[in-house]
């Protein structure tokens, strides 16, 4: 069974959003202060448009593959996450989110090689060379940051536009570069280890009580971009498609049955065999990144066991 989404009510609970992915519950009374419970459901998005079809196994991939992350990150940056009580749910601090995602890029790749396809040599802001080839390792990583939406498009946008417009204070943007940077590095390392190249990713973050903290996902399929290291060099000298764990290829599909979340375009129908093998590649990409294998959770009745473990969770004091 799939998790299209979530509708839980819970003593407490003080809101409700539902992202292109996520369902959050915030708790602003908790005993332990205010909460967030998000759950990861197995809706997949693309192109700022989640699509009709729900994929098995995505949200949890999703969900222990941030946990991973985020443990192995904390000593770079504080984060949001305090528990994981079900493989589909992350319970962790409520933050003020900041208005940008830091997006990093080591390669030129996806939306950056399109826009330098077309012409553009500057990317939010960042000067690139003339005669880069798809793919091309950058000189050094570059963060291109974009505003976050709540609905719509994220827009691409310079650190200069982002400090000018007050969006974030000088000082505090600059301590969010240093984050994405030593968290881009981390994750380089910790990819290399896999045999992986980690091309693209990118970093959310927010305020709490003066406090910056690393939120949301980290170095997941749906946030970053990897290629596999043993075929990288070959390919890229053969003018070859990367062989890659993202979610790129489903971009690619998209793109291909002429759908980039355009006004007046319709979402292609996803056939049963190709729900099943985003769903393999997903699991692949987890086992591949964290080195662990994936179990499966086939709870006849998967909302009844998260909604269980929602409330065990709550029942806890995350703080003395």
């Amino acid at each position: 069974m799939t998790i299209p989404q979530t509708n839980f009510q819970f003593d407490g609970q003080t809101g409700f959003y539902r992202g292109k992915v996520r369902d959050v519950y915030t708790f602003e009374n908790h005993p332990s202060g205010p909460l967030l419970v998000m759950v990861a459901s197995d809706r997949i998005s693309a192109f700022d448009v989640v699509l009709p079809r729900p994929i098995p196994y995505k949200g949890q991939v999703l969900n222990q593959t941030a946990a991973h992350f985020l443990r192995a990150t904390a000593d770079i940056v504080p984060n949001w996450l305090l528990d994981v009580p079900d493989p589909n749910v992350s319970v962790g601090l409520k933050c003020a989110p900041y208005p940008v995602e830091m997006v990093v890029r080591g390669y030129l790749a996806g939306h950056a090689w399109r826009q330098y396809r077309d012409g553009h040599r500057t990317l939010c802001g960042v000067a690139l060379p003339d005669g880069l080839r798809e793919n091309d390792r950058l000189p050094n990583p570059i963060i291109t940051p974009t505003t976050k939406a709540h609905e719509g498009h994220d827009e691409d946008i310079s650190r200069e536009d982002i400090i000018a417009k007050g969006i974030v204070s000088e000082s505090e943007y600059r301590q969010l570069e240093q984050y994405a940077l030593a968290l881009f590095e981390r994750g380089t390392q910790m990819a290399a280890a896999r045999g992986l190249l980690l091309v693209d990713t990118k970093y959310e973050f927010g305020n709490l009580n003066g406090r910056i903290y690393l939120i949301d996902e980290v170095h997941t399929p749906d946030s970053s971009r990897y290629f596999y290291a043993d075929t990288y060099e070959e390919n890229l000298q053969s003018g070859l498609p990367q062989k890659q764990l993202s979610k790129e290829f489903v971009r690619e599909w998209l793109i291909a049955n002429n759908f980039q979340g355009k006004a007046g375009q319709v979402i292609p129908s996803m056939s049963d065999e190709w729900i099943s093998q985003i769903s393999r590649r997903y699991i692949e990409l987890y086992e591949t990144v964290t080195g662990h294998s994936f179990t499966r959770t086939d709870a006849v009745d998967p909302l009844t066991r998260i909604e269980g473990n929602i409330r065990q969770a709550l029942a806890k004091t995350y703080f003395q």
